[in-house]
């Protein structure tokens, strides 16, 4: 039967399929097409099985929603493992009593026996599908292709919005001598004389107690098991474009990063783009979507979570595209206020994940989550776990549900979010959640500081993985939870790249969510940030200008910014105030990171530039 179904596809492919088929023994197998047809078929199937539910509100077209077993419904990183020869390839080592932040190793023999007592029989009275996938446009010169297994019809239908879901993938492999990513997910909840082998809550097929993420980079092999959610079974997102990713990027120079990509156009017609890397649930969505609060000024998005970067032979430039080809958004905090543009493309084509739905006195099933206007009062509202919610009583929504929702759907999505070849980036910009001490916006003076920069950013927790409370983080580069290979590898990596035949990219840094003593947010953020990027627009690109910038310790900072219009000024002398005790703090615990996280592994010229920033800040 099997051998009938995968007969035309390349040979490298059958033979990755047919091993997992015997190991997991399904009960079918399917190759998948990404097809409308196909999408049909997914989302009866998970009717029928009680974890989708089909909207019903008029405002919405084609979309679902779905709950989780509430013990899968995060990142798991304390699960999730990367296997390679030496730990060295993919850890720092840690000064000794340390826990180490930055990854987890598990040697080739010990990860192996962890998948031998998981994977037999797992996908027993179970459907495997076998999606080819394109991350970037297909056969693109950037792009990258793979084949995801998986017993999951959710995974399916969530990865024909999040993927190019297409057998013309099978085309490219044959053009590039077999070679793809294999990215193999199972729910590890098999069907056992009609039974799931653990009882299911919310009808959510999965395995919590033995979930494992794990990656083989030298095969360029995903394995994960146990969860059917997000970024642990969606393979092509942060495993395959950021993990792997970033050890392809390595050996091929270029750079895969947890960054976005947007268009901004000025009031004369010009356009430049950038790339920024800010933490999750730091307005990542929220800037690549944004509508300018001030007049003339356009912005398109080209994507909102990941960029490849390769610099271009012919222009000396760096290039960026969107790998993916949806948005994975989280819902709460997203409204019509916030983030306009990403509301509109939720109403068509989308899947909701742990959302809390509603139900109008006519009976109509919609969504609602924390930050969207209450309905009416005759509209009943369920949390994500199903229970009636009162009003106001706690969280209704999960603090990480989802929006699942083509890129397509974006009012402002730029005409270039598919070009193969990507788009000239002019800025680099780094930001974080600091309540305190770091200013509205600098640039560094030049790559390597930027360099330095990217690599001490810091921000508060969020709940996209499983940390709880408000502790300011160490994220490097936003990729703490990402990295495919030793950090202090990937920092000597970026600083490699800067070569005397090459436009580097200027680099800023940005802080949204600096508070006053009271507590309150000193800038407005949202579709205000345009007032900062119009500086940013200003320093970099071919047109730069030098004007309007001061030297301070830790950068370029404007001597003004444009404010009119705004309905309240902003106390700009707090937003950009410098406090020496705070940055020698900032030095300090910088410094005792490297030393304790990354140790001889961390580059020279890091250094350097610490005592640089260390001589400026003494001298303030």
């Amino acid at each position: 039967m099997i051998d009938a179904k995968i007969a035309d596809l390349p040979q490298k492919v059958r033979e990755y399929v047919q091993y997992w088929y015997e190991v997991c023994q399904p009960d079918n197998l399917e190759v998948c097409d990404g097809s409308k047809e196909e999408e049909g078929r997914l989302q009866k199937i998970l009717v029928e099985a009680g974890m989708l539910q089909k909207l019903t509100d008029p405002k919405y077209e084609n979309c679902w929603v779905c709950c989780t077993d509430p013990a899968d419904v995060a990142r798991v990183e304390s699960k999730t493992v990367i296997s390679t020869r030496r730990q060295s390839e993919t850890i720092p080592q840690c000064k000794e009593g340390v826990q180490g932040r930055l990854g987890r190793w598990m040697s080739p023999g010990d990860l192996e026996q962890a998948l031998d007592v998981r994977t037999p029989g797992c996908m027993k009275g179970r459907t495997m599908y076998v999606l080819p996938f394109s991350m970037g446009a297909v056969g693109g010169p950037l792009s990258k292709v793979g084949i995801q297994l998986t017993d999951s019809p959710y995974v399916v239908l969530s990865q024909h919005v999040m993927a190019r879901v297409t057998r013309k993938v099978f085309d490219v492999i044959n053009e590039n001598n077999g070679d793809f990513v294999k990215c193999f997910h199972s729910v590890g909840c098999p069907i056992i004389d009609g039974k799931p082998i653990r009882e299911l809550t919310n009808n959510w097929p999965c395995n919590p107690e033995k979930v494992i993420v794990s990656h083989f980079p030298d095969r360029r092999e995903i394995v994960s098991f146990g969860s059917g959610y997000g970024g642990n079974s969606l393979l092509g997102k942060k495993c395959f474009a950021l993990r792997i990713g970033s050890t392809l990027a390595q050996r091929e120079g270029w750079l895969a990063e947890h960054m976005l990509i947007s268009g901004i156009t000025s009031p004369q017609g010009e356009t430049k783009y950038i790339c920024a890397a800010f933490p999750s649930a730091c307005g990542k969505t929220n800037l690549a979507m944004m509508e300018p609060l001030v007049e003339g000024w356009k912005f398109e998005c080209v994507g909102d979570d990941i960029a490849w970067l390769k610099f271009n032979k012919d222009d000396g430039k760096l290039y960026a595209i969107n790998p993916e080809n949806g948005f994975f958004g989280v819902a709460p905090g997203t409204s019509m206020e916030t983030n306009p543009n990403a509301m509109k493309c939720c109403y068509k084509d989308t899947v909701f994940t742990n959302v809390a739905k509603t139900v109008d006195a006519n009976g109509n099933l919609g969504v609602w989550w924390e930050g969207m206007p209450l309905p009416e009062e005759s509209t009943q509202i369920y949390t994500w776990k199903g229970a009636l919610w009162t009003r106001g009583d706690g969280k209704a929504a999960h603090p990480n549900s989802r929006f699942c929702t083509p890129a397509r759907n974006c009012p402002v999505i730029s005409d270039k979010w598919e070009a193969p070849e990507g788009v000239p980036v002019d800025a680099i910009i780094f930001g974080g959640r600091r309540p305190a001490g770091v200013p509205l916006v600098y640039q560094t003076y030049n790559w390597e500081h930027g360099v330095m920069v990217g690599a001490s950013m810091r921000s508060e927790a969020t709940a996209a993985a499983e940390h709880t409370g408000k502790a300011i983080m160490n994220d490097p580069m936003a990729m703490r939870p990402f990295f495919g290979y030793n950090f202090g590898y990937y920092l000597k990596h970026w600083l490699d790249i800067e070569k005397d035949n090459r436009k580097m990219p200027e680099v800023f840094h940005v802080n949204w969510f600096r508070k006053s003593s009271e507590g309150k947010f000193l800038w407005p953020g949202f579709g205000e940030n345009v007032r900062v990027l119009e500086w940013i627009f200003e320093r970099c690109g071919d047109n730069r200008t030098r004007g309007n910038a001061s030297e301070t310790a830790v950068g370029y900072v404007p001597k003004t910014l444009n404010l009119e219009g705004l309905s309240e000024a902003p106390d700009m002398e707090q937003l950009f105030s410098l406090d020496k005790s705070f940055w020698n703090e900032e030095i300090k615990a910088f410094r005792k990171y490297l030393d304790e996280q990354v140790g001889q592994f961390v580059p020279e010229r890091i250094y350097s530039q610490i005592q640089d920033l260390q001589d400026r800040v003494d001298k303030m």
